[in-house]
């Protein structure tokens, strides 16, 4: 079965296509840019240009994989609403996964570990995985001292991710070099069951863990003549 996964939550704008079977998940293809400001800009034309290396259309696709965050408001809505919408043109399941277990889950490897990706505001999302990849504390989000002590109490003795690599002063921890950013293989396979047994899809709910930036204004101005 042919799947596309889309991850919007940190600045790695990534689209991918991979192969699930009984057996397991391949990549296929994948496109991954860098940059913050342009998640709105850079994912479509990265779906088209994943499909057009392998040959496929849209219509070959039997499910949808995305990244639900933590991450910043607006990057991550870009994923998310197009991970909704091309699911309910195509009449096909859309899978939502943790974007920090597409970090942790592949990093570990048989000791706890931290996987952490920038939260802006000097602050990290964070989620601590055991040695089987299983997540055991998270996500949340709180600044990297905060999420260093949570880490150490776990036993944690490695750190994985973009926010780990910024903060890697503070984490005090060695650093794995891979996956800096959500990888879309290690997503598709978090819900290759989901996907296998053709279950229903799933409401798509952002973990955004804090609020937006911007809010309503909460009393009237005033208007002067």
């Amino acid at each position: 079965m042919l799947v596309l996964v889309l991850d919007s939550s940190t600045p790695a704008v990534t689209a991918a296509l991979v192969e699930v079977t009984a057996d397991g998940v391949t990549a296929r293809a994948q496109r991954r840019t860098v940059d913050a400001r342009a998640h709105g800009e850079l994912l479509a034309p990265q779906v088209d240009a994943v499909l057009a290396e392998v040959g496929a259309r849209p219509a070959d696709l039997a499910a949808i994989v995305v990244g639900l965050g933590p991450g910043p408001f607006t990057g991550l809505r870009v994923g998310l609403v197009t991970a909704a919408t091309m699911a309910q043109v195509l009449g096909v399941p859309a899978y939502g996964v943790c974007s920090l277990d597409g970090i942790g889950h592949p990093a570990a490897a048989g000791e706890p570990v931290l996987a952490a990706s920038d939260a802006r505001r000097r602050e990290v999302y964070w989620a601590v995985y055991d040695g089987a990849g299983q997540r055991i504390a998270g996500p949340d989000v709180d600044t990297p001292a905060v999420a260093a002590r949570r880490a150490r109490d776990l036993g944690v003795t490695a750190a994985v991710g973009d926010g780990a690599h910024r903060y890697a002063e503070v984490f005090d921890l060695p650093l794995l070099a891979e996956p800096r950013y959500p990888d879309p293989t290690a997503l598709a396979a978090l819900a290759a069951e989901r996907i296998r047994s053709a279950a229903p899809g799933d409401p798509l709910t952002p973990l955004y863990l804090r609020r937006p930036d911007a809010v309503a204004a909460t009393a009237r101005k005033p208007v002067l003549p």
